[in-house]
């Protein structure tokens, strides 16, 4: 993240929104560079799981 765009989220709550979420890997990514700029509490919301067929 731009250290122009890090003073945005420092200190304040996000919410990461997500359509439809398979493993979660994007999300957990998103969660921790996030969270590494200062950010936080960070909650999200996912519409729809993917669950692979077994």
């Amino acid at each position: 993240m731009p250290a122009r765009h890090a003073a945005l989220v420092r200190g304040r709550p996000v919410l990461l929104v997500d359509d439809v979420m398979a493993s979660g890997a994007t999300l957990a990514a998103c969660a921790d560079c996030l969270a590494g700029h200062g950010a936080g509490p960070i909650s999200v919301a996912v519409l729809a799981r993917a669950v692979k067929d077994t």
